[in-house]
């Protein structure tokens, strides 16, 4: 009986190549990377890979998973990338060493973007309260050191300007009263915008003043007339705190353009779909005195038609110098 278990115990090794040893090896000692990290102990704090800035090991999935409630969102925000990638595109993720986010919708996990190579991905930020990241480490490298980003639990979507109103879900108030010019943004500017969000910016002025505000960035996901029948994405501008028919919705890629008011109050609406995703829009605004206005919309008119002035006059001229002659 014994002899026959020393042959066992003898033989079994032989069945296994030095690979699948090696292999197995790694997945004993494999390290247990995977963390939770919830909101009621911290609402902040530093996440990266396995023995960052070290390089990470091969073969291994590290899930960081994170837990708010309520109103939080999870806002990623990194400092540090360097993932081994086999080529030059680096947005090619497939079969690569990447980082892949998810967030939490209709009760299970939705992936919204894979990340890869050493180009800094831009801030990430969850739809509601849950967010999971998941590193898949399939070459691995001695020369890539892998990740570090700061978490953030967060009601303000990551905008820090303006006064947050909490009977809103997302919205704030810039008043003429506090500063007469500034600059507000999308939900996660410059990352990707969250998505099922919706967003108000509220601008109020003193008696005799107007809004005026240019965009410098803008790019929402969706396509003429921007409404929900295609699926849109949009920005709308009203003159009320109801639609304003005046305004066209906008969505899309555009160019930098500007838009005002017509009396002190302004309201802006930022409002996303459970779909695609685009980096938002980046704005500055500026409360201007009506008789200011009506002074700069004066001289361009009085500038406009003294030129047409001196065109007429000159026509004329030379059609009395044709007669003449």
């Amino acid at each position: 009986m014994w002899q026959f278990l020393i042959i066992i115990l003898v033989a079994t090794p032989a069945l296994v190549t030095s690979k699948d040893a090696h292999e197995l090896r790694e997945r004993i000692k494999g390290p247990n990377c995977d963390a939770v990290y919830n909101s009621d102990i911290s609402k902040n704090g530093t996440i990266s890979s396995l023995s960052y800035p070290s390089p990470y090991p091969t073969k291994i999935t590290c899930r960081y998973e994170f837990q708010g409630r309520g109103k939080e969102r999870v806002q990623i925000v990194f400092q540090d990338f360097n993932l081994y990638h086999t080529n030059e595109d680096s947005k090619d993720c497939d079969n690569q060493d990447s980082l892949i986010a998810f967030v939490h919708r209709d009760g299970r996990m939705e992936k919204i973007d894979s990340y890869c190579g050493s180009t800094l991905p831009k801030p990430i930020m969850s739809n509601g309260p849950r967010l999971k990241l998941e590193l898949h480490s399939v070459h691995g490298s001695r020369y890539s050191r892998g990740f570090k980003a700061t978490y953030s639990f967060i009601e303000n979507f990551g905008i820090k300007m303006g006064k947050q109103l909490t009977d809103y879900s997302c919205a704030f108030e810039f008043s003429s009263n506090n500063s007469r010019n500034g600059f507000f943004h999308s939900p996660n500017y410059p990352g990707f915008y969250p998505r099922d969000t919706e967003c108000h910016y509220f601008f109020y002025g003193n008696n005799r003043e107007k809004v005026h505000l240019h965009f410098n960035y803008f790019d929402v996901e969706g396509v003429l007339p921007c409404e929900t029948t295609t699926a849109s994405d949009y920005v709308e501008f009203s003159n009320f705190m109801v639609r304003d028919r005046n305004y066209d919705r906008h969505c899309g890629q555009l160019k930098e353009f500007d838009i005002g008011s017509d009396k002190k109050f302004f309201r802006v609406t930022f409002k996303s779909n459970d779909r695609l995703d685009g980096t938002g829009f980046n704005a500055t605004y500026t409360f201007i005195d009506i008789s200011e206005a009506y002074t700069t919309m004066s001289g361009s008119t009085s500038t406009a038609s003294t030129k047409e002035f001196l065109h007429i006059s000159s026509t004329t001229l030379i059609i009395l110098l044709f007669v003449v002659a």
